[in-house]
């Protein structure tokens, strides 16, 4: 596969497609209804997809002909809060994607240079590392909120980290459900709950604080361990609803997974090939 800008923005769209059409979900849109967002619907979910093409087009663009460093990172920075103003423009100014443009911006710059699925992260997390010289987002937002009242890393913690919670936790409970023989959309639920189950998740952290931090990762931990998933799940799901929770930020890293699985780089490139690369 050649990875243009163009490939790139079509495989971060559909990812976002996908998270949003994978169901039951806990607490999110899915196909069989709101959630726990009585302000949004699955339709404005993919149309708010969609609308963010060409902002991955340009930051797949930007990571191809700029190396790591401040020119790239405000480049970066200008072109998410573009991409932002058009998501908006196209909910009516509800935030459906401002957390996965932040994930799935990043994983798509770094797209635009990688040779492999390692360099990847690498270079997200180098990226996310940089303060963007327009300054910092908004401290009153609910997810700096959450990080400063339970010292929790965040989204930004979470990227300038190389995104371990998808290296370590999605990607590999999606590859080996798939390996198993699992349908994509159950291996996409399974990664899913591996987030859940590890994530400090600012959403959660915001509505319902720690004691519902700890009641949903410990809940989605039963999941996982529970002989008969759908019908476990599906508990889950009713109760998440009732308690009117939302793992967003587990959604956000979903979507960066399957956008890394979907790109199908090697997992690592010869010496001889990181050499030519660099020459």
């Amino acid at each position: 596969m050649t990875l243009t800008p163009d490939t790139i923005a079509a495989l971060a769209v559909s990812a976002l497609r996908e998270e949003a059409l994978l169901t039951p979900k806990p607490g999110l849109v899915d196909r069989n209804g709101r959630g726990s967002h009585p302000d949004m619907t699955l339709a404005m979910l993919l149309d708010s997809a969609d609308s963010l093409f060409d902002t991955f087009a340009d930051l797949a663009r930007a990571g191809s002909e700029e190396p790591v460093g401040q020119s790239l990172r405000n480049r970066v920075g200008l072109l998410g809060r573009a991409g932002e103003t058009q998501m908006l423009q196209t909910t009516g100014g509800v935030n459906t994607h401002r957390g996965a443009l932040w994930t799935l911006g990043l994983l798509a710059t770094a797209a635009g240079a990688a040779r492999a699925e390692t360099d990847i992260f690498r270079i997200a997390g180098a990226l996310a590392a940089i303060p963007d010289s327009a300054g910092a987002p908004s401290s009153s937002s609910h997810g700096q909120l959450a990080i400063r009242t339970y010292g929790v890393s965040g989204a930004v913690g979470e990227a300038a980290a190389g995104f371990p919670h998808i290296r370590l936790n999605a990607l590999p409970t999606l590859r080996s459900s798939l390996a198993w023989g699992e349908t994509v959309e159950r291996a996409q639920l399974r990664a899913l709950l591996a987030l859940v189950a590890t994530l400090d998740d600012t959403c959660v952290l915001h509505r319902g604080g720690a004691a519902g931090l700890s009641w949903m990762q410990a809940s989605a931990r039963a999941v996982q361990r529970a002989g008969r998933f759908d019908s476990a799940l599906s508990r889950f799901v009713a109760r998440v609803q009732r308690r009117r929770l939302s793992p967003g930020g587990s959604a956000d890293l979903l979507s960066g997974a399957i956008f890394v699985d979907t790109l199908s780089l090697p997992t690592t490139v010869s010496a001889e090939e990181h050499a030519h690369a660099d020459a």
